[in-house]
This record gives structure tokens, sequence and C-alpha cells, in this order.
């Protein structure tokens, strides 16, 4: 199917997903369109990292549609592989390879997934580090570095792919307080420069700042959702409104 860009880049329509007896996700849709920042924000076990593995068919679904630029997620015939070189993935584990270098860990799969050149992967590594802000790290072992830097060599990594769209879950989940801002720098930039983006995140002064829509799912549905200003400061469900209440 020919997808254009005026229409979802990411589009999900009526998602259940279960583990065993538990249903995970009750039906849940929302359209995520070329360049747009959306924040998935909920309690715990509200379904919202399960909902973005299904994005990239880490988990498959039992009922639904899941379109990724016209290709449905749900097919028994889906080339994975393909669908993961147009979907990056952040995960709250930062899953770098501890016998490689920053630049090496960065250099891996355009080299052995996409066989692309040496010197061409490496140049491009290159420019990621400096966009994630870690120069002079290229040849440090992620056991040398800061569970911040850790995690911008896998948002590096991931862009190594050149991927249209991208995944975060959790991303700061597992970071010291001060290293959060130096990862979401690094996201926040990736938004402005265009890239298509889906977060899962608990930092909600951030969610407001860089989102063009939030969702906040509770218990595997979508609650309410709107733009940041709207949802913050107007949200009209008694569980958003109790939930803001005892995050914010």
């Amino acid at each position: 199917m020919a997808w254009s860009e005026d229409q979802p880049m990411v589009s999900i329509k009526d998602l259940h997903k279960s583990f065993g007896a538990l249903e995970v996700l009750k039906g849940i849709s929302m359209d995520v369109m070329k360049g747009e920042v959306v924040c998935i924000i909920g309690p715990s076990g509200s379904g919202k990292s399960t909902l973005i593995r299904c994005v990239n068919a880490l988990n498959d679904i039992q009922q639904g549609s899941i379109l990724v630029e016209g290709q449905e997620v749900n097919d028994h015939n889906l080339d994975k592989l393909e669908l993961r070189k147009k979907v990056g993935m952040v995960f709250q584990q930062y899953n770098l390879f501890p016998h490689k270098t920053a630049l090496e860990n960065i250099m891996m799969a355009p080299l052995l997934v996409l066989k692309q050149d040496k010197a061409e992967v490496e140049k491009l590594a290159r420019q990621l580090i400096k966009k994630v802000r870690l120069e002079g790290k290229e040849e440090s072992y992620p056991g040398e570095l800061s569970g911040g830097q850790q995690q911008r060599v896998a948002i590096a990594r991931s862009l190594a792919m050149n991927p249209d769209v991208m995944l975060f879950d959790e991303v700061t989940a597992a970071l010291d307080p001060e290293t959060v801002n130096e990862v979401l720098l690094a996201i926040k930039e990736l938004a402005q420069d265009g890239m298509t983006c889906m977060l899962v995140t608990h930092e909600m002064a951030f969610a407001r700042e860089i989102a063009d829509h939030i969702y906040f799912t509770d218990r595997g549905v979508i609650v309410e959702h709107g733009p940041p200003d709207t949802f913050f400061d107007d949200a009209k469900d008694p569980r958003t409104v109790e939930f803001l209440g005892q995050i914010l």
C-alpha cells in the first residue's frame, strides 16, 4: 500500500493485547503524523510500554491494526527487520554491548544489517556522537560511561539506522536525576529536527514542552488526550485530574 505524507505515519486502530488471561490493551486507537511528537503518560501498569512495543512488533497483538507508513505490523508475512529499519527504539535499559566502544556500538547495525560501507558508517557514527554531545567518548566502553552517557549512545545507535520514527520507552527511568536532562535535551533536539517521536515518559514538564499531543492511558484504555496546554490546564476526566494532581 502506497503511503503519502498527508496520512498518519503511525496509525493504531482498536488495538488489543493480552498476556495470557490479562488484557493489557483494551482497544487503543491513535494517529501520529510525520514530524509529530506524541507523549504517552499514565500510571504504572496502564499499558504504555506494551503499546509502543507493539508498534515495532516486539509484542504481537490479538486484535486491531497498526500501520507504519501504510505497512500493517499485524501481518504474519511482515519483515520485522524491514520494519525496524524504519522504527527505531530506545529502551529504559541501554542494552549496549559492553565489550564494544561507544563508536563501535553505534556502527554495528549499519554495518551488519544495512551492509553499508565502513568508512561511511564511521563518518556518520562520529556525527551522531557529536549530535548527542559525546565528543571525546568515541573510544570509551559502556562501563566507563555514566547512565546518561550510555543512554545517549543508545539514542545515537538507533539514529544510525536512519529511522523514520523513534520510540522512547521510559528512557530516563533508570537514570540519576543529574543525568536525566542530558538525555531529554538529546530527544528535544531530535524533535526540533523534525523526527517523528512516540515517547512513554513520566517527565511531565518535558512532555508539556516537547509534545504536540499527549495521551493519558489507564487500565489499558486512552482516558483523555489533547495538546499539552489543554491537557495539563483543562483536563476533564476525573482519572486524569487525579493522576496529574499526584505528580504535578
